[in-house]
Parts: C-alpha cells; structure tokens; sequence
C-alpha cells in the first residue's frame, strides 16, 4: 500500500518501525502518541518500556509521562536540567510561576486569586471534551471486547448466534464503529491539548 494511503496513525506507527527496525540504542521521541488510537497508544507504552537502550521523550501526555518516565528533565529559562520531582511537583511550579507574574503585574494583589479562578474556568470549559474522551474511550473499550469475543467465536466455528456470513458483516460493522470511536476520543483529546496550551 502506498504511504500516502495510509491514515495520520498508520503513518506514526510506520515510522516508529522504521525508526526501530535497526534496533538504535537511543530513541528521540517527540509526542509520539499524536495520531495513535488507544490500542498503538498501549502498545507504545508496552514497547518502551522493553526498549533496552535510552529513550528521550518529549511529550504533553501526562500519563504516557507517568507511565514510562524514570527521569524527568525541564526545559525552561533558556536551559535544560534535571528536575527533582514529579509531575505534581511540576504543576505547582508552572503555577507558582504563573502567580509569581500575575503579581509582578500591576493590581498583582489579587494575581493568586485571579489565576485560581482562570484556572477553574479553563478546567470548567475543558470538562464536556473530558466527558466526551472518557465516553470515547468506554465506547473503543465496549466495542473492542465485542470483536474480541466474536473473533473468538469465530475461530471455534461457533458465530456467536450469527451464520458465520452475518458474523463476519457484524465483525466489519463493529470495526468500523471502533474506527469512528477512536477518531471521536482523537478529536477530543488533540483539541484538550491544544486548549492546554
């Protein structure tokens, strides 16, 4: 198949293989789960986590960070070091930060309560694309299990009640069902980054 048939995700994953396939003992990783649905985002994680050489990871996915992350480096300032702590931590140091300027601000006094209450509304503004990721992802996880099971009663002849000819229109409809899930938890999820920052 040509690449310029293939999706955003199929294009993600293909590179990782090329990228991988002579087994480098260092991978540079820039927010590689963009364009991965939930099942490449796993698999992902599952790979690095085997990787036995280094892997440098750059990424706004808190938890792709969480889960394979031993060391966490900020960049910020014009430099790059070590960063003692976790994400947590690093939340409230970017919001230390942010209140630091608010008060260097004029009327700056109220630049802690300002932030908070920004804050809150960013969080409020943001929470339908959370519920709608969340739906998605019950949706991909629903769906995921029913193919799973029918495939399973495929491989023993059984169809699972369907003849095997209305099975197989069934596995191709939840397929595709999985396919628009998917998209819609992308769409979600990119456009909650892109609000993030």
């Amino acid at each position: 198949m040509p690449v310029t048939d293939l999706s955003g995700g199929e294009r993600a994953r293909l590179n990782l293989a090329l990228v991988t396939h002579d087994a480098p003992s260092l991978l540079i990783l820039d927010e590689p789960t963009n364009h991965l649905d939930i099942e490449s985002r796993e698999v992902l994680v599952e790979a690095i986590n085997e990787f036995s050489g280094a892997v440098v990871l750059v990424s706004h996915d808190e938890h792709l960070i969480e889960l394979i992350a031993d060391r966490l480096w900020l960049v910020a300032d014009g430099t790059v070091r070590p960063f003692d702590g976790d994400l947590e931590d690093y939340r409230r140091l970017v919001l230390e930060r942010s209140e630091a300027e608010e008060g260097e601000k004029p009327n700056g006094g109220n630049g802690r309560r300002e932030a908070r209450r920004l804050a809150a509304e960013r969080r409020r503004e943001l929470e339908p694309l959370r519920q709608q990721v969340r739906r998605a992802e019950e949706e991909v996880a629903r769906l995921t299990r029913e193919r799973d099971a029918l495939d399973r009663a495929l491989a023993t002849g059984k169809g699972n009640g369907f003849s095997p000819g209305e099975a197989l229109k069934r596995r191709v409809e939840l397929v595709r069902q999985i396919e628009r899930a998917e998209t819609e938890w992308l769409t979600a999820a990119e456009a909650i980054e892109s609000e993030a920052h």
